[in-house]
């Protein structure tokens, strides 16, 4: 028998990897390793609709296609190291499986402050567990919220509190807007007034230096030197790579996992990177290695890297289109969602209202040397239809590469 595909991550990237692995023709052994002890789940609900008590946490589980029922599932068990030249993988139980390919699929975690002062209190938002826990403090009567960090998460976290009743929600981050990276400053001022005209309140351009409390949390201490009371802390401070594990083989590990064109790590064709841990170079754009955490990547990355890997180890190496993804997001905030297509991030300096206007439903297009990168639109179901007619426009365009 073949050695297996060794899998690294059982989350949605993991579980996408392995069902392409099948459709692309491998027919070998799949091994998954994931180190939550659940089946693979959507994550994005857990700060909206799950968090809101809108939406059961069981409604979460994605269902495996038939095609992976022979799959191994190694769950609760979480990898520790890799010798890429030798095949192999350790697991926090000793474990060591050997690999004719690997997957990693590992993902993120979320960052924490590191500032003097009681843990308890202080929550993060990522797994089924951390949603469960801090549902349960949101829900306290009387609540006061303070959500550091004012990007995705945590302003969606903060519409929700406000829904669920808190008494008090306030955003601190240390850049002037809030999303102001993804968005730029036009549509995240206007994002900034929906929140403050739905009870949200905002400490901008100022950080946290610490927490108050004994045992648990009372106050945050901010860098301007204000004291915010809180119940409850949120922690939406970014991300850090799961990639410790991969240390020791000569890899670009600075952010995530550097690929290739082809998703493949380090130069060998027998390793590809799936999901937000990968950092890879997208022909549509400029080209430049970036890793992109949007719920689109897992099923992007793992239908490429597993047509490279599997074309590989079948021997019959063919020529591939380099990686060109057009990513997508949505992000649901009161009673309003953030839909894009591209990468709007790219044409922060052009940026113009195609349809609408800011106080109302609006969509804006970014542009890079004239060029359409992306598309945003802010409000309600019109403004994320009119972006959805521009995703054709954009898949058009040709790529560098063209």
């Amino acid at each position: 028998m073949s050695a297996p595909i060794v899998v690294a991550g059982a989350s949605m990237a993991g579980l996408r990897a392995a069902e392409q692995l099948r459709a692309a023709g491998w027919d070998g052994p799949v091994t998954l390793v994931g180190d939550e002890p659940h089946m693979p789940y959507n994550r994005p609900p857990l700060s909206k609709e799950v968090l809101a008590g809108k939406a059961p946490f069981e409604s979460l589980a994605l269902r495996p296609r038939a095609s992976v029922a022979d799959a191994e599932w190694r769950l609760g068990t979480r990898v520790t190291a890799a010798d890429l030249g030798r095949r192999t993988v350790e697991l926090d139980d000793g474990t060591v499986l050997p690999y004719g390919g690997l997957v990693v699929a590992t993902g993120m975690r979320p960052r924490r402050l590191h500032c003097p002062g009681p843990l308890a209190g202080r929550h993060t938002v990522r797994t089924l567990a951390d949603a469960r826990g801090l549902r349960d403090a949101l829900t306290r009567p009387g609540v006061r919220v303070v959500v550091v960090g004012a990007g995705f998460i945590g302003c969606e976290v903060a519409a929700t509190a406000v829904a669920l009743g808190a008494a008090e929600v306030t955003v601190v981050d240390p850049l002037p807007l809030p999303m102001v990276v993804p968005l730029g400053e036009l549509l995240a001022e206007a994002l900034l007034r929906r929140h403050e005209q739905r009870g949200v309140r905002f400490a901008l351009g100022t950080g946290v230096t610490a927490f108050e409390g004994d045992e648990h949390v009372t106050g945050v201490v901010l860098a301007d030197g204000r004291v915010l009371s809180a119940d409850v802390v949120v922690e939406s401070v970014g991300s850090v790579a799961n990639t410790e594990w991969l240390e020791g083989n000569g890899l670009d590990l600075t952010d995530g996992v550097l690929t290739d064109e082809h998703l493949r790590v380090g130069g060998r064709p027998d390793v590809v990177a799936v999901g937000d841990v990968a950092r890879f170079p997208n022909a549509r754009y400029d080209g430049v290695p970036r890793r992109v955490e949007h719920w689109s990547i897992p099923a992007d990355t793992a239908k490429h890297a597993a047509g490279a890997i599997a074309a590989h180890l079948a021997g019959t190496e063919v020529a591939l289109a380099p990686f060109a993804p057009l990513p997508t997001f949505w992000s649901d905030q009161h009673d309003f969602r953030v839909q894009s297509f591209g990468a709007p991030a790219l044409g922060r300096d052009d940026v113009r209202v195609l349809e609408g206007d800011l106080d109302g439903d609006v969509l804006a297009g970014y542009h890079t040397g004239g060029r359409l990168v992306g598309v945003v639109a802010l409000g309600g179901r019109a403004a994320a239809a009119a972006a959805a007619r521009y995703r054709a426009e954009l898949l058009k365009q040709p790529t560098l590469t063209a």
